[in-house]
This record gives C-alpha cells, structure tokens and sequence, in this order.
C-alpha cells in the first residue's frame, strides 16, 4: 500500500469494470476507501448486476484496502447523490469523485434514434453533473476537494458517434465551469481523455497507433486527486494519457479576428472573411481523408 492519498476518501463511477476499475483499485493502493459505484451494465447499457462493483470491492478488501459497493443509476439525481450519501455515511467526507461511467450506442447522425442520444447523453454527460453536483456541496462545505470528469479525443468531432462525442465535449464544458466557480471554495476540477485498451476501445474502426492500459490512466487519475497537484494549483485542465505519452489539451479561445466597416451583408462577409478571418482546419476531417485515400489505394488505415 502507497500513500498518496493517505486519508482521503474517493468516489469513482463505473469503477466495476476497465478504467474505472483501475481508477478503484490503484485510489486504495495508495491509501485511500474508495466508494465503487458501478451499474453493471453491458457496453450499451443493458442487463444491469451489483456483482460487478461488488468483484472490486472484494479485490480492494483482499488486498488491505476499505471499500463500499453502490450499484444505481448515476444518470438520476438519487442515483448521483447515493454515491455522495454513501460515502459520508461510511467513512464522513469525500475528497475526490471520478466520473468514468460511460456507454455507447453509435449510430450515424441521421440514422440515430432519440433513445440512443438520450441513453449516452444521460450516462455520460448527466452521469457527470449529478456526481459532481451532489459531490461539489461537500466539497465546498468541507473548503476542499477534486472533480474529475471523463472526456475523449471524440470531443473534436466524430463520423458515427454523435451522440458520444457531444457528451465528452459538454463534460469538458461542465469541468471548466466547475473549475471557476468552485475555485474560491478550494475544490479543483480537471478532466482526462484516455486513450486505454478498454471493451469500449475495442470497437473503434482503426487501428491507434499511441494506446496504453487503464492502470496508466489511474496513476494520471490518482495525482490529480493528489495533494502534489492541488499544490501546484491543476484545475480546469484537460489531460491525455496514452501509453507513454501525457498531453495537455489547448483551452478554447478566439484564433483570429479581423474588423470591417459598415454594416455586414452576406455579399461583403463572402468578400471579405476568407482573405483575413479564414478557417481552422479540422484534425479528425484531415484524418478522413487521409483514410479514404489509403482506402483507395487498398492500404490499411491508422489513426
């Protein structure tokens, strides 16, 4: 047993299986009872069991540590507050909460149904607000804390994932905001887009050239939750992991302006906004074509 995080209490949502699994496992490696919340449900959200969370806590207890199992839905507001609830009532604070709980149905955007936008929309992005909204009143009760949310490189864009992809861009939206308006209360927010071999990951359509396993992303996962990196005053930041490889992604801002006069028509804005404002070019559309090309010319497609 470590002691990274020696004393301190963590709540992890889909902790039964892959990243958040390892998330669980390595918080109370490093000394700290863990909450393990997981619905159990399939990659698509189906068939439900409280086995699965509770396989870890038996793990995590085999190996000296102190965990309590919760298997409802975060995607409610009961269900995110149980895990806030549970953590007080077992061990009377909560230090971190780290919302990994994800599922996909992908569908191409004109194809997809209500139920699949609403199903991957309410675990993903919603899962995240009740966690964090029922976790941030603690936390600033308590004058301290950490809030981690769980992105994708998908937030940039993706062919046949919409609905995932608005999700992870929102969480990335939600940390920032919680970032500032719970910096004055000394709770931190930052958000983590892994690249891990994972069920989930199993399914893209191309092969990932940088990729590593769901434990380097729970030794990203535990330093965030760190005193070290509260000390050096990480928040509102997003982090990849992959492999080897740590990067920091940009925050938004504008890329370039450019001031006419008069008042605008569509005629002056056709004239005028290619030769200064411009575009920027996206990275993923690049990669399509790319990837069309090589399809033509019968090579294999790499990300």
């Amino acid at each position: 047993m470590g002691n990274f995080l020696a004393a301190k209490v963590v709540a992890v949502t889909g902790a039964g299986r892959g990243i958040g699994r390892a998330v669980a496992l390595a918080c109370a490696a490093e000394g700290a009872s863990v909450v393990v919340g997981d619905l159990g449900v399939s990659v698509d959200g189906a068939s439900p069991t409280s086995e699965v969370a509770d396989g870890v806590v038996k793990e995590i207890e085999a190996a000296g540590g102190a965990a309590v199992a919760v298997a409802d839905d975060i995607a409610t507001m009961e269900g995110g507050r149980r895990l806030v609830d549970v953590a007080l009532a077992e061990y009377g604070r909560l230090d971190g909460a780290v919302c990994v709980a994800g599922i996909l149905r992908e569908r191409m955007l004109f194809n997809m149904a209500e139920d699949e936008w609403d199903a991957v929309l309410a675990t993903h992005l919603k899962g995240t607000f009740t966690v964090f909204r029922a976790a941030s009143a603690v936390m600033r009760a308590q004058g301290s804390g950490t809030l981690i949310g769980f992105t994708s490189g998908n937030h940039q864009g993706s062919v046949s994932q919409a609905n995932y992809s608005a999700a992870k861009g929102g969480i990335i939206s939600l940390v920032r905001s919680a970032a500032l308006g719970l910096h004055k209360y000394g709770v931190t927010a930052n958000a983590v887009a892994p690249v891990a071999r994972t069920r989930m990951s199993a399914g893209v359509p191309m092969e990932l050239k940088e990729i590593g396993d769901p434990e380097d992303v729970a030794a990203l996962v535990v330093y965030l939750l760190s005193d070290r990196a509260r000390a050096e005053r990480i928040t509102g930041q997003v982090y990849t992991i992959a492999g080897p490889k740590i990067a920091v992604w940009a925050q938004p801002r504008e890329l370039r302006a450019a001031y006419g006069e008069g008042p605008w028509t569509p005629d002056r804005i056709a004239d005028f906004l290619p030769g200064t404002v411009g575009t920027d070019p996206m990275p993923m559309l690049a990669r399509l074509d790319a990837m069309s090309a090589a399809a033509r010319r019968g090579d294999r497609p790499h990300a």
